[in-house]
């Protein structure tokens, strides 16, 4: 059942909230060992959250729109009391005086954290392998990444531990690890969501979102957690409240879907993908759509000003931690600057480093004009782009990733490879526009492919009713190796 439906029963007391808990508890028991999904497990607190949520509905008290139903929180978002890692040995123990708001949204609604999930550490990377901590398995095959950075939050989901979870997309880390692992992962609108509390990585770029197993669901948690935040300047002000889940199974027909040649002609599309994206365009056909080719020109270009401007801002947000405060400190040191230094070298994983050390080039004194300067010029170039191209289409639809879930250490020794798998994603960050990742075939393996659904900004409710249609109408089951 749907999770709308299973509060409901929960809140009638047809089901207790103990017995829903208890239920993930033990799948997480049994199966958290093979997908190393979590840093943190709150298992029992989850276990006597539910009994809490029994009694409030014994005593019929009102409970809110998650009451009973456990979550698990991507680790870079942080919580009150909660050890909030990024995956990084700089941030090992650190455990955050506060909430961000997301969190404060989810409790307020009764929901029960259940654990924080693995990620690649500062949510930099494609894999989940740049973990301080762990490497998260693919739960469709074990052998191979669920993706990133939000691999932990996807794995967990993917393999039904948790039916929902939280993580964070700054360039596709929620669309490609919800790909990987056959599920939906929502990336909403830049300014719809809450940033605070969230551990920056690149500020014009990063937007929290949910993951489900089922596009209803998505936008079911959508409606909690989106909305105007004081504590975030940058969430929109004034925006009309919208129930993302009321349009859901309406008749779609006359609806204009775009296809970007760039999309498709891209040389590194595996072919099989390529398959599944035109099948999945026939099926939006019956449904009654107009589907047509177009050209986004600005697309194939997207990849190095994305790495220029995130990892600009990277090096800008991880100059806080000097380990004066907070944070990882080296045991030897002869001075201040040496003690800072020899943290930071200790602290930070290689891909941290090596995004620290081109941000930093791309800003200096120089180089500013010639790297990060261009990049925002294209930046505006790509909105402005994607802007005309929504004049006429509802919807623009493409493949998430150009490769198929890949083996574990397979990219680990070839950052650039790693960059190009997130070829499809990064632009609609640098557009802020909104995209949701999908099931929408499987490989002659039986791999999961995703396919991405991208609209206008604050469009989120077009984007789930077709892709709620395209659900419906592919149904499609994954053999889940654990």
């Amino acid at each position: 059942m749907s999770i709308k439906e299973l509060v409901a029963k929960i809140k009638s007391g047809e089901v207790k909230s103990y017995d829903v808990v208890k239920s993930y508890v033990d799948t997480i028991n049994k199966k958290e060992d093979k997908i190393d999904a979590f840093l943190l497990l709150k298992t029992d607190e989850a276990l006597q959250k539910a009994k809490e949520i029994d009694e409030k509905v014994a005593k019929g008290e009102k409970l809110g729109r998650l009451a009973g139903i456990p979550i698990a929180i991507k680790d870079n978002i942080c919580t009150h009391g909660v050890r909030t890692t990024c995956a990084s040995k700089m941030l090992e123990y650190f455990v955050p005086p506060y909430d961000a708001t997301v969190i404060k949204k989810l409790q307020a609604e009764d929901a029960i954290l259940i654990g924080k999930t693995n990620l690649d550490e500062f949510a930099m990377g494609s894999s989940t392998e740049n973990s301080a901590m762990k490497v998260t398995k693919n739960p469709i095959d074990i052998t191979r990444v669920p993706g990133g950075s939000s691999g932990g939050s996807a794995a967990a989901v993917g393999s039904e531990m948790v039916p929902l979870a939280l993580g964070s997309d700054t360039g596709g880390s929620i669309r490609q690890p919800a790909s990987f692992c056959g599920i939906v992962g929502m990336k909403p609108t830049y300014g719809l969501v809450s940033r605070f509390g969230l551990v920056a990585f690149g500020s014009s770029l990063d937007q929290i979102g949910p993951f489900s197993m089922n596009v209803e669901d998505n936008a079911y948690l959508l409606n909690i957690i989106a909305g105007e935040d004081d504590l975030d300047c940058t969430t929109k002000k004034g925006l009309e409240k919208v129930d993302y889940t009321k349009e859901l199974g309406q008749d779609i027909s006359g609806m204009k879907i775009g296809i970007p040649k760039e999309f498709i002609e891209e040389k590194g599309l595996d072919s099989e993908i390529k398959d599944i994206v035109l099948k999945d365009l026939e099926a939006l056909k019956e449904l009654g759509c107009e589907v047509e080719e177009f050209s986004l020109p600005s697309t194939k270009d997207g990849l190095a000003p994305y790495y220029i401007i995130s990892s600009a801002e990277a090096s800008s947000n991880l100059a806080r931690f000097n380990s004066v405060s907070y944070g990882y400190r080296a045991k030897d040191y002869t001075s201040v600057d040496d003690m800072i230094e020899k943290s930071r070298s200790e602290g930070f994983g290689k891909e941290v480093k090596r995004r620290i050390m081109l941000g930093t080039y791309a800003l200096s004194s120089g180089y500013y004009d010639a790297y990060y300067n261009k990049a925002q010029k294209f930046r505006t170039k790509l909105k402005d782009e994607f802007k005309e191209a929504f004049k006429k289409y509802d919807i623009i639809l493409g493949p998430v990733s150009p490769i198929l879930p890949f083996k574990i250490g397979e990219r680990c020794e070839d950052p650039t490879a790693m960059y190009l798998a997130d070829i499809y994603t990064i632009n609609i960050n640098l557009a802020t526009v909104p995209a949701l990742s999908m099931p929408g075939g499987k490989s002659k393996e039986g791999l999961p492919v995703g396919i991405q659904l991208i609209g206008d900004t604050f469009s989120e409710d077009k984007i789930y009713k077709v892709a709620y249609q395209l659900e419906k109408k592919l149904a499609l089951q994954f053999d889940r190796e654990v």
